[in-house]
């Protein structure tokens, strides 16, 4: 996973409004989130992973332990359970829904490269909707 470590910039968003959109997201946080070029850090210390995502509006935290289950509340307002693993050298989040009527997801980060993180976020029941952002290192 050290390949993961280090700071990138996002340099495309494919279907990410449609993502969005699927989650409920109101329209002005959808169009704040699509015109922001958000920048991703990773690091790791003590087996404690931690990616920080930076808008000029916004920063969110996703820290965890590798195979440990915890508990979330997303950007967007769901209560989820999550874990990430570490599955075919791509780091995988399922975020589970805890209340009726809300959505769960899952996203993937992988490289391409040793400078380019490909991010893959779905929605569960919504196979043909796939958000697919990049970002380079910087």
């Amino acid at each position: 996973m050290d390949a993961f470590k280090g700071k990138f910039e996002r340099t495309s968003a494919d279907q990410y409004e449609e993502f969005l959109k699927a989650l409920e997201v109101n329209f002005l946080l959808r169009k704040a989130a699509t015109v922001s070029t958000p920048v991703m850090d990773i690091t790791e210390a003590d087996g404690t992973w931690n990616i920080k995502t930076s808008t000029t509006l916004k920063t969110m935290e996703l820290k965890f332990k590798l195979g440990e289950e915890f508990d979330e509340t997303t950007p967007d307002g769901r209560e989820v359970t999550a874990v990430v693993t570490f599955e075919d050298g791509k780091i995988v989040t399922v975020q589970k829904a805890k209340k009726d009527g809300q959505k769960s997801t899952k996203s993937v980060r992988e490289m391409n490269g040793a400078d380019e993180l490909v991010y893959t976020m779905t929605v569960d029941g919504m196979d043909s909707l796939v958000c697919v952002q990049k970002f380079k290192r910087v």
